[in-house]
C-alpha cells in the first residue's frame, strides 16, 4: 500500500511540474514571435544601411570617418557579452560563454587591454566564478530591448572610439539566422570598416552614384554612426530572439519529458494496485476457505 500510494504522489508531482513547463512553452513561444518580428524588421534596415556605408566608403571622397578607419595599433579592446537573466533554456549561454572566454585568452595571449561588459545575470555569474574580473554590468535587457538603453550604451563606445581610448569592439552573443537555426558568434563591431565590406559583398554588384545634400561630409558624420548604432541594436534582438527560442526548445523537451515519466509511473501504478487487489482477493478466498 505505501508503494501505491508513493507513487501517485510522485505522479501528482510530476504532472505539476508537467504544468509549469507547458506554461514555459507557451509563454516563450509567444515572446520568440514578438522578438523575432522585431529582428526581422531590424535586420533589413541593417542591411541597408550597411550597403550604404559601404557605397561611401569605397567612394573616391576626399575625407572619412573615424569609425571607418582601423587604429594603427590594438591594445584596448572592449568586449560585450550578451546573455539571460534568467535559466530554463537549454545550451543558449553556454555557447555565448564559451565563445567569449575564447576570446578573452586570445585578448590576454596578444598583451592587450581589456575591457568586459556583461549584460545578464548568467553571463555575470559564470565570470565571478572563473575569477574574471568585469568593468561593466547590465541586467536591464529582457525579450524586449529597448532602443534608447541600447543607444546609450553604443554611443559611450562611439565616442571611447573616437577619442582613441578604443580601439576594437567585440560583441558576443547568438546570431539569429532562422527559427531553426543560430548560432555564437564574436563578431567585430569597430572599426566599422569590416561591416562595409560585408555589406559590399552581400549587396548589388555595380556600384552607386550619390548626389549629396548639403554635403556628403555631413551625411558621412550622420550616417556612418547610425550604421553602427543599427548594427549594435541589432546584436541584442538577434540575442532575444535565440533565448526564447532556446527557451521554447528547452521547454517542450522538458514537457515531453514529463508526459514518458507520467506514462511509465501509471503503468508502474497500475501493475502494483493490480498486485494488491490480487493479494487482497487471495486473503478474501483464503478466509472464506477456512470458514467452511
Amino acid at each position: 500500500m505505501a508503494n501505491v500510494r508513493a507513487l501517485v504522489k510522485r505522479r501528482k508531482a510530476v504532472r505539476n511540474i508537467r504544468k509549469i513547463t507547458r506554461t514555459m512553452e507557451l509563454i516563450a513561444t509567444a515572446r520568440f514571435k514578438k522578438a523575432m518580428d522585431r529582428a526581422t524588421e531590424a535586420a533589413a534596415y541593417t542591411r541597408k544601411i550597411n550597403e550604404i556605408v559601404a557605397d561611401l566608403a569605397q567612394a573616391d571622397l576626399s575625407f572619412t570617418h573615424p569609425l571607418l578607419q582601423k587604429p594603427a595599433e590594438e591594445t584596448k579592446v572592449a568586449m560585450l557579452v550578451l546573455t539571460s537573466n534568467r535559466g530554463l533554456c537549454g545550451g543558449y549561454n553556454a555557447g555565448v560563454l564559451r565563445q567569449a572566454m575564447g576570446r578573452i585568452h586570445e585578448i590576454r595571449d596578444a598583451g592587450q587591454e581589456l575591457d568586459l561588459h556583461v549584460s545578464g545575470k548568467r553571463g555575470q555569474a559564470f565570470m565571478k566564478f572563473e575569477k574574471v574580473p568585469v568593468d561593466q554590468t547590465y541586467t536591464e535587457f529582457e525579450d524586449q530591448p529597448g532602443f534608447d538603453e541600447v543607444n546609450a550604451i553604443a554611443s559611450g563606445f562611439v565616442k571611447q572610439f573616437i577619442e582613441g581610448d578604443l580601439h576594437r569592439l567585440d560583441v558576443v552573443y547568438q546570431q539569429f539566422h532562422s527559427s531553426a537555426r543560430q548560432t555564437p558568434v564574436v563578431e567585430t563591431l569597430l572599426p566599422i570598416g569590416d561591416l562595409a565590406s560585408e555589406a559590399a559583398g552581400e549587396g548589388a554588384g555595380g556600384s552607386i552614384d550619390y548626389e549629396f545634400l548639403p554635403s556628403a561630409e555631413e551625411i558621412l558624420e550622420e550616417i556612418v554612426p547610425a550604421a553602427f548604432k543599427a548594427r549594435f541594436f541589432k546584436c541584442f534582438l538577434d540575442a532575444a530572439v535565440g533565448e526564447q527560442i532556446a527557451r521554447m526548445v528547452a521547454m517542450k523537451s522538458a514537457t515531453e519529458n514529463a508526459d514518458e515519466m507520467i506514462r511509465d509511473i501509471s503503468q508502474e501504478y497500475n501493475r502494483a494496485r493490480q498486485t494488491q487487489i490480487t493479494s487482497e482477493l487471495a486473503e478474501i478466498i483464503g478466509g472464506a476457505a477456512a470458514l467452511e
